[in-house]
């Protein structure tokens, strides 16, 4: 099965671009090149981008609250697990504490370093960052990976507790709604209503389908159509019966 996930507010989308800048990061920084570690770097600059333009501490750290609340609310219901629930607050308060140590903005750490933003801003030009454009940052890479990676985790580590937020707020987000199954008829489906005012969209299709769902959703209506995923004409749709898993999701 291939899950898409279509985030349906600015936030949402924020949150899921930076998950996978993590993921990423988590990915290369354990391999040992110096072309990985330049991709480390790369994502590092990404994220960075990402969260300037947005209050994000502010937002997580009120999400992380909120869930909180609500959390604790559910002490009293017998279907709940009072280990799992423990286990949930203690992460969003460890969470919530590790935001409030940030000093200043996200990623003010990176920005201090004239080296790093020396490198940061030759990589904005395609191509530019070869060692007769930064011969600095050449000599970095040629370190050895564990001094580059000693590096690397220098300033990937003040990072932790956006991360763990970030990772607190989708899994909630995410386990929040039930799957249901439906049928796209000749590649397409509708469907009228609030149900899918949600913040998430996750769709599960079998791998063996070749087409790709294209998604819009707004407060009166959902709309799903199937493409062949190699298709030139934007009109086309895939016409078969396409069966598939839906799951509304909302914090």
């Amino acid at each position: 099965m291939i899950c898409y996930e279509l985030p349906l507010n600015e936030r949402i989308r924020m949150l899921l671009r930076l998950e996978d800048l993590f993921d990423k990061i988590d990915f290369f920084s354990s391999r040992d090149t110096s072309f990985e570690h330049n991709t480390v770097l790369v994502a590092l600059f990404e994220i960075l981008d990402v969260t300037s333009r947005s209050d994000l501490k502010s937002d997580l750290l009120q999400e992380l609250d909120k869930q909180r609340t609500m959390l604790e609310g559910l002490r009293s219901n017998p279907e709940v697990s009072e280990k799992a629930l423990n286990h949930l607050l203690q992460d969003i308060r460890a969470a919530f504490r590790g935001l409030l140590d940030i000093p200043g903005r996200i990623g003010g750490h990176l920005r201090d370093d004239e080296w790093l933003m020396s490198v940061k801003q030759r990589m904005n030009i395609p191509g530019a960052a070869c060692e007769f454009d930064l011969p600095a940052y050449h000599y970095w890479l040629n370190l050895t990976p564990e001094e580059r990676r000693e590096d690397l985790n220098g300033w990937i580590t003040p990072f932790a507790p956006i991360r763990s937020g970030i990772n607190i707020v989708l899994n909630i987000l995410r386990n929040s709604g039930r799957n249901c199954g439906y049928t796209a008829v000749q590649g397409v489906f509708q469907q009228a209503g609030s149900e899918h005012q949600a913040h998430l969209l996750r769709l599960h299709i079998s791998c063996e389908f070749p087409c790709i769902p294209e998604i819009s959703a707004n407060k009166y209506a959902l709309n799903i159509r199937f493409v062949p995923w190699r298709s030139e004409n934007k009109t086309e749709i895939y016409e078969e019966d396409i069966p598939f898993e839906l799951t509304f999701c909302s914090l």
